[in-house]
């Protein structure tokens, strides 16, 4: 019966992480309708589980084995673990919100870490922490800053304005390719998230849960993906061809430097922002700040890896009371 259960979480939690991954991988083509839903969730899928089976390794360790000891990890508190880690994720969905996958995982695991009194302070406050704060603010600056050399188009800039957009069609091959590059780095780091509570408790191998995990993303970028997919896409600011590209391009980038380092690391936020700083050109820092969709998202964020963390600490509390 736990078996079941367990096979049950990882699927909830796994279709949640796939809603949430469409919006950073497709919502820049998707809101510039460059793309069919039928081939944008065809193409999500295959590039998340390339990017599991050739760089899911690392974080799939880290949450697994560096965080807290391996024998912390029980099969009731990898139950705990995915859970807490599920219901946040399933919240932030529900007010459509796109969140990042690895920081209530790492709540989850953490909340773990401090019930047992085995949680490694060393990595979590001076490695992943810092890559946390220091990535989305490099995904904002790099974005502004290229995106600032072409928009809007002035004198200066009017031969790389006319240089980048002479040629339609292969800007929009190019935005598509790097949504496909953008999968395959949710699943270079993101994957990890399920199997690696579950490689730390001995029930799978990290190859064979990368392996069987990762196609369920797939499955629910396309049961759930649609919400968050409108509200990265074109709620926060209609995108072109070139900010699509360009934004894909910065995240995916960082993304893949956390993966090879093994930090679990907010693919969703490097997105957002990097989406804030389209805006933020466009319309200006004081407009964008001010909107209520950012003041929400940036709540949700704050709020959910605390939830997972809590939920994760009480249940492991209630459990080993009963």
């Amino acid at each position: 019966m736990k078996y079941i259960f367990l096979i049950f979480l990882i699927l909830f939690f796994a279709i949640n992480m796939g809603a949430s991954g469409i919006a950073p991988s497709f919502a820049s083509s998707y809101g510039g309708r460059l793309i069919k839903k039928k081939n944008m969730y065809i193409l999500f899928a295959f590039f998340v589980i390339l990017g599991a089976v050739t760089l899911g390794r690392n974080v799939s360790v880290t949450l697994g084995k560096s965080l807290i000891p391996q024998e912390c990890i029980s099969f009731n508190a990898v139950l705990v673990i995915l859970g807490s880690a599920s219901i946040a994720l399933f919240l932030a969905n529900i007010f459509k919100i796109p969140q990042s996958t690895s920081q209530v995982t790492v709540g989850a695991v953490a909340g773990a870490g401090l019930y047992f009194s085995h949680l490694n302070f060393k990595i979590l406050l001076y490695k992943i922490l810092p890559m946390w704060f220091i990535l989305p603010v490099l995904s904002y600056f790099l974005t502004w800053l290229i995106y600032r050399r072409i928009y809007p188009p002035e004198h200066d800039n009017m031969h790389i304005y006319q240089r980048l957009f002479s040629n339609e069609k292969k800007l929009r091959l190019l935005a598509i390719a790097a949504g496909c590059y953008v999968a395959f780095a949710i699943g270079s780091n993101n994957v990890g998230n399920a199997v690696g509570p579950l490689f730390g408790a001995g029930i799978i191998g990290v190859n064979l849960g990368l392996i069987l995990v990762s196609p369920i993303f797939g499955l629910g970028a396309l049961i759930l993906g649609r919400g968050t997919l409108d509200t990265a896409g074109k709620d926060v600011i209609p995108l072109g061809v070139f900010s699509s590209a360009l934004i894909s391009f910065v995240t995916a980038t960082l993304l893949i430097f956390a993966s090879i380092l093994g930090i679990p690391q907010s693919l969703v936020q490097l997105n957002i922002l990097s989406i804030f700083a389209v805006s933020c050109v466009k319309d200006g820092h004081k407009c964008t700040i001010g909107k209520e969709l950012t003041k929400k998202t940036f709540f949700i964020w704050a709020i959910t890896p605390l939830i997972s963390l809590s939920l994760s600490y009480m249940l492991l509390y209630v459990i080993n009371k009963m």
